[in-house]
């Protein structure tokens, strides 16, 4: 038992012996570490410390690509126009109708006799206007009464027409060459105004909706040729052109760009399926480009400090061109080996003395 005890004994002195070494090494280091630190500080002798950017001309890559949805350049949702029992439906859904063609017969009885009556109160009115006019010549009514007679003429005209318009509606027809995308009646339902008939579709155009920042969209107009691609045919590449671009950005202040396709090959593109806009811009000269953090204060303010002769902070004004990223164009005011500081200008003023980190 005293051998085990004196064991135990020793092992704690040990580790407490390798402790107290292993404290005095880390303090030891960061000693060291501190007084480097203190001899480079002192060494700069208070100059600002900042860090460059050597200026030189790049090709700007302007070719940029965006995700979006396909939409049908024509969809139409059909509603009744008036109550009545549908006799027949002609179509079904996948159908493919064109202009004109009667989708759904709605039983026209009671319009019928609406128009019936019509047409037998415009016979009546045209007879009594004739009476009117014949009675006007020998003074038996007065100009008010015939002009009464007139008016009723034309009330009844505009009858007739409404009533034979609501008797064509009961043929419901498709005002598009399109796709029955949704039929939602069947023959012998009872139908109102409003009651949802057929959603039509035209897919042999679709239109590519999709959303650019500020940036892209000075590089687009009206017109130009745009590469479209879509996901489920990544070999394939389809033609379109750009037939809308908003006026104003949409609340995350990116703008709103429609790309037409014709849809060829069999409509093998859907509406609603993902695709891609590649908008493929020709190689540009180079040009001298900085980085966005070099300006003082923002871009707006066209100044850069560049580091002249003597590690000297001069402020150069500048002519600030394209903003790319975090990149920024210059038109004028630099030229290619200059050094810009990216980094410690709120210590600087116009012929600080400077020293250069990487």
């Amino acid at each position: 038992m005293k051998k085990r005890s004196v064991i135990r004994t020793i092992v704690t002195i040990v580790i407490i012996l390798g402790a107290i070494g292993l404290v005095s090494w880390v303090l030891k280091n960061n000693k060291k570490k501190n007084e480097a630190k203190t001899a480079i500080a002192a060494q700069t002798s208070g100059d600002v410390v900042v860090k460059t950017y050597t200026v030189s001309k790049q090709t700007i890559e302007q070719d940029f690509g965006v995700n979006g949805n396909f939409a049908p350049a024509q969809q139409l949702n059909y509603a009744a126009e008036n109550s009545g029992r549908v006799v027949k439906v002609l179509v079904d859904e996948g159908s493919r109708v064109s202009r004109g063609q009667i989708l759904a017969i709605i039983d026209a009885g009671t319009l019928n006799v609406d128009l019936s009556s019509a047409q037998a109160n415009l016979q009546n009115a045209v007879r009594d206007q004739q009476r009117y006019e014949n009675a006007f010549k020998t003074g038996g009514v007065t100009q008010q009464q015939l002009d009464q007679a007139r008016l009723a003429v034309e009330n009844a005209q505009a009858r007739v027409s409404q009533s034979r318009i609501r008797v064509a509606d009961a043929n419901v027809r498709s005002s598009i060459n399109g796709v029955v995308n949704k039929r939602y009646i069947e023959p012998g339902a009872f139908v109102s105004p409003g009651t949802q008939l057929f959603e039509l579709v035209d897919v042999s155009k679709l239109k590519l909706n999709v959303s650019v920042n500020e940036n892209q969209v000075a590089q687009l107009k009206v017109g130009d040729a745009v590469d479209v691609k879509a996901s489920v045919f990544p070999d394939k590449s389809f033609k379109g052109k750009i037939g809308f671009i908003a006026a104003k950005s949409d609340a995350s202040l990116n703008f709103p760009v429609e790309i037409e396709i014709s849809n060829t090959a069999g409509n093998q593109l859907k509406a609603g399926m993902y695709g891609t806009a590649v908008f493929d811009f020709p190689t540009q000269a180079a040009v001298v480009i900085v980085p966005r953090n070099a300006f003082i204060g923002s871009v707006n303010s066209n100044q850069v400090f560049v580091v002249t002769t003597g590690d000297t902070a001069r402020i150069k004004k500048v002519i600030a061109g394209r903003v790319i990223g975090d990149q920024v164009e210059v038109l004028q005011g630099l030229d290619e080996g200059d050094r810009v500081i990216t980094s410690g200008q709120i210590n600087l003023a116009d012929g600080s003395k400077v020293s250069t980190i990487k």
